[in-house]
């Protein structure tokens, strides 16, 4: 999707929506049905059984299976019909330097601190009480969903978690929102910042929590440029993984500690904290773009100089 595209980016697009609605429905319907045969119960009280802390481990497995069939297979599917090697074609290179690694890092760090302070600044933002109520009562789904599958009891249940609550997402997410449609995005518009913002607000969009829309936008945006200086998905997935690693940990910490995973979800940061992240992370992006720069002539000059591309 790099290229001259064989498929034009609308065609693309409208493909890429499509394929996302027929797996979203296949999954509506797979869960319920293996809840049900699991689990023993009808139909449609599945999705309740799965809230209680005791079918956390199946909970688990169910949403990560539902994760992979709605956000990685359509963008797979679309990258196999674009070219000969979708991985390729979604963004996954090689190439990375100990240095982008490292700058990730901090990037990660200061993503968060960014985040937390627009969690507080989207708590503040007047919406009508309508809104505001229909909103809360999908952002209070969301928390006991996810209290339910971060139940952590011991050490194996937190690497359990850290696999499905972290990386799993990371990866299945990245690999439809940058690898398929940021890609889509910016060569639709022909604008990078346009794609990224495009992008990361559909990003935001589908988490269906209007009190994390612009921390997830945020992180959008900074994953999206990640990915975009670099050309390599396994940096945007290492900072989601990282993203999401931070707030598992922070929640088996509070139970370890006996306190309450519910207000752990809902810390903030100061607003002004917001800021000075904000100064951070372009300061880091100045120094990744370049160390990115350097990797891919490094890349470029490596594949030219392959024994397949030497004329003979």
């Amino acid at each position: 999707m790099n290229q001259k595209p064989v498929v034009n980016y609308p065609s693309q697009f409208a493909f890429l929506m499509g394929l996302m609605g027929v797996f979203v429905l296949l999954t509506s319907f797979l869960i319920p049905f293996i809840g049900s045969l699991v689990l023993k119960v009808p139909f449609l009280r599945v999705m309740g059984e799965l809230n209680r802390p005791e079918n956390a481990d199946l909970s688990r497995i169910l949403n990560t299976g539902a994760s992979f069939l709605a956000f990685f297979m359509p963008a797979w599917v679309l990258a196999r019909v674009m070219g000969k090697k979708p991985f390729t074609q979604l963004g996954f290179q090689t190439n990375i330097s100990a240095k982008q690694v490292a700058l990730v890092m901090a990037l990660t760090l200061s993503s968060v601190v960014m985040s937390g302070a627009l969690g507080q600044l989207n708590e503040v933002i007047p919406i009508p009480a309508g809104w505001y109520a229909k909103a809360k009562a999908m952002e209070e789904t969301y928390k006991t969903t996810m209290m339910a599958m971060a139940t952590m009891k011991t050490p194996v249940d937190y690497l359990l978690a850290l696999l499905v609550l972290a990386a799993a997402p990371a990866l299945f997410e990245e690999v439809l929102f940058r690898g398929g449609f940021q890609q889509v995005f910016v060569g639709w518009t022909g604008n990078k910042w346009a794609g990224i913002i495009i992008t990361s607000i559909l990003f935001s969009a589908i988490h269906f929590s209007y009190f994390g829309f612009l921390p997830r936008m945020a992180l959008g945006m900074v994953l999206g440029l990640i990915f975009y200086h670099s050309k390599n998905i396994w940096l945007s997935i290492l900072l989601h993984f990282m993203n999401n690693a931070l707030v598992v940990t922070q929640l088996y910490i509070a139970s370890q500690k006996g306190k309450p995973i519910e207000k752990t979800m809902d810390e903030s940061v100061p607003l002004w904290w917001g800021i000075f992240a904000l100064v951070l992370l372009a300061v880091l992006f100045r120094s990744f773009s370049k160390e990115s720069e350097r990797v891919l002539v490094v890349r470029e000059q490596s594949v030219h100089s392959s024994p397949e591309n030497i004329p003979s």
